[in-house]
């Protein structure tokens, strides 16, 4: 045991005080802040880039009926050839034809126009014609409008407490977010078990070091010591992104919201719709109420307790991959069978998990120790069944403790193995070595 401390020590150390490692612990955190300060940036960019549009109304029912937004400000002319000619010359930024029979209604300009501006003048068109129809039928628009209902379903769930609303979207968001951070912590530091198995093979360092210790202890040391690392960058990326939002990240939502609340003004949206579409810190205090009706501590524990024995599964594969090649161009051979059950579960996680969690495939799933880590996490915020918890994770644990072993019984021959390419069946015999 000592010596997997040793090799625990170094791995740590070594990697933690490496520039890299610092620069991106500190990096992601400022990313994320970027990107929402250019989230922000936008926003406000939105709400004064305005487009200046004439329109050649041949039909009749637009002129003066087209009312100038935040985006597009519009201004009427007869004379489509008269202003198709002088449009060069002018300050506008697109000439709206629009035919006596509403066919083929061209927007033409000097630039090509974005999706955003061509939606809008789109949307614009179509509430003025519907109005116009609605007219010329004699259909009262307040009326017509009051009767397309918007039905909303609360979903409820019943307990011993009573009922208590279930938070649908709340409890989807905190199960993809949980299963997306462990899938590419498994991909992340995995792959740098292996790169650095690759790494020691080829330096002939481990023939130094399997000199002192088992291989096995080699590799579970090894093992240890990148997921402290991964676990300690994990930490950090957290404090230092609560740190950042709540000195930089509070004072551009207040300004994201502003410019949002501006835009939606400019658009005559409803104070309320406003409102709702752009407060963000409201949107955040509004998920962690609802979050909090959701099984928290359950969700912590099965996290860290997937977290922990997804990467060791994963890991111990990884490294026994690393010690079969000598180059890790080599490793493309033997990722496809180990990365296989995580990608597909991701694949199938919105259009099966997620919209139907007690279904048979993701009961399956989330039994399966190659595919729990993610599948679980998924259905654990939906109140999954305590004996399926339980099962899950005495499997998950044997799933580690069977996989440790066969990974660990390829590794003691491949460590030592130079020169040779390395093919399922070659690992086969090493498995099998008994020397």
């Amino acid at each position: 045991m000592k010596k997997i401390i040793l090799i625990v020590k170094r791995e740590y150390l070594s990697r933690v005080k490496k520039k890299s490692f610092l620069m991106v612990t500190f990096l992601v955190p400022l990313l994320i802040m970027g990107v929402m300060a250019l989230t922000v940036y936008l926003a406000v960019k939105q709400g004064g880039d305005k487009k200046k549009v004439e329109v050649v109304d041949e039909s009749g029912w637009f002129v003066n009926n087209l009312v100038p937004s935040g985006t597009i400000d519009y201004s009427f002319t007869s004379n489509y050839a008269a202003a198709s000619k002088s449009f060069s010359g002018s300050d506008y930024d697109y000439l709206l034809h629009i035919p006596a029979d509403l066919q083929n209604i061209q927007l033409l300009g000097a630039k090509t126009p974005g999706m955003m501006t061509t939606s809008k003048i789109e949307e614009d068109l179509t509430k003025v014609a519907q109005a116009h129809r609605l007219k010329d039928a004699h259909i009262d628009s307040a009326v017509l409008a009051s009767a397309q209902a918007d039905i909303n379903v609360a979903a409820k769930q019943i307990g011993e407490g009573g009922e208590k609303d279930a938070h649908v979207m709340a409890a989807s968001a905190i199960g993809l977010l949980g299963a997306l951070l462990i899938y590419f912590v498994l991909f992340l530091y995995g792959s740098q078990v292996m790169r650095g198995v690759i790494e020691e093979k080829v330096s002939r360092i481990a023939e130094v070091v399997i000199s002192s210790v088992k291989p096995f202890q080699l590799m579970m040391g090894k093992i240890i010591g990148v997921g402290m690392v991964g676990l300690t960058q994990f930490v950090l990326w957290i404090v230092l992104t609560f740190m950042l939002y709540s000195t930089i990240g509070g004072p551009l939502a207040a300004r994201k919201a502003e410019a949002m609340k501006q835009i939606a003004q400019t658009q005559h949206i409803s104070a309320a719709a406003s409102t709702a579409q752009s407060a963000p810190e409201g949107d955040i205090a509004n998920f962690i109420a609802q979050a909090g009706s959701l099984p928290i501590v359950t969700i912590i524990v099965c996290f860290l307790f997937y977290f922990l024995f997804g990467y060791l599964l994963y890991s111990a594969l990884f490294a026994a991959v690393g010690s079969a090649v000598d180059t890790e161009t080599e490793t493309q051979q033997f990722m496809l069978p180990i990365t296989m059950p995580l990608v597909f579960t991701m694949v199938v996680a919105q259009s099966t998990i997620l919209s139907n969690p007690d279904s048979p495939l993701a009961i399956w799933l989330s039994m399966i120790p190659f595919t729990s880590p993610i599948a679980m996490m998924i259905r654990i915020p939906f109140h999954v069944p305590a004996w399926q918890i339980a099962c899950s994770m005495v499997l998950m644990v044997l799933g580690f403790l069977f996989t440790t072993w066969v990974a660990g019984r390829i590794y003691r021959v491949g460590i030592l193995m130079y020169g040779k390419k390395a093919s399922y069946k070659e690992l086969a015999k090493w498995f099998r070595y008994k020397g």
